[in-house]
């Protein structure tokens, strides 16, 4: 497969995956602090009680669980995005016929690819005629063939 300069995959920046993760909860560190800081400030006549405390050290690791669940639900998803544009990137180069429907009226056409991008979690087919459509709506896939010198490439 010939991929000439002008092709291009856009993957998704790390900035995309980190946009998914919750910015304004407490985390692990957190809820270790307080716990440490509850600990230190106890009334030594009156410690806490060994069920409340293995009840908060559960808690602690039911975060911590959810917290590396997050991270690798975040890794599994950015996998798939650049698994997603390997896949397709074979379309680069081929003739695409598409055909959506845009706020009740039905658009179509074709064009050559020239590259792939991932906006908002949506695989985008970018046509040389930098017409972007969903890969969703591309219903026909042909190889390109160029003539030269009265000899069919494809």
């Amino acid at each position: 497969m010939n991929v000439n300069s002008s092709s291009t995959v856009k993957m998704p920046t790390a900035g995309a995956t980190m946009h998914t993760e919750p910015q304004n909860g407490l985390g692990k560190d957190a809820f270790m602090q307080i716990l440490v800081t509850q600990m230190k400030n106890q009334n030594p006549l009156e410690p806490m009680k060994d069920t409340e405390f293995i009840g908060q050290m559960a808690q602690f690791s039911s975060l911590e669980q959810l917290t590396n669940l997050n991270q690798a639900m975040n890794l599994f998803i950015g996998l798939q995005w650049r698994q997603s544009l390997s896949e397709n990137a074979d379309l680069i180069g081929n003739k695409v016929y598409w055909e959506r429907e845009v706020n009740g009226e039905l658009q179509s056409g074709e064009g050559i690819v020239k590259g792939l991008e991932i906006v908002n979690g949506e695989l985008i087919v970018e046509l040389e005629d930098n017409v972007k459509v969903p890969i969703d709506s591309i219903h026909r896939i042909e190889k390109e063939s160029k003539t030269i010198n009265e000899q069919e490439i494809v």
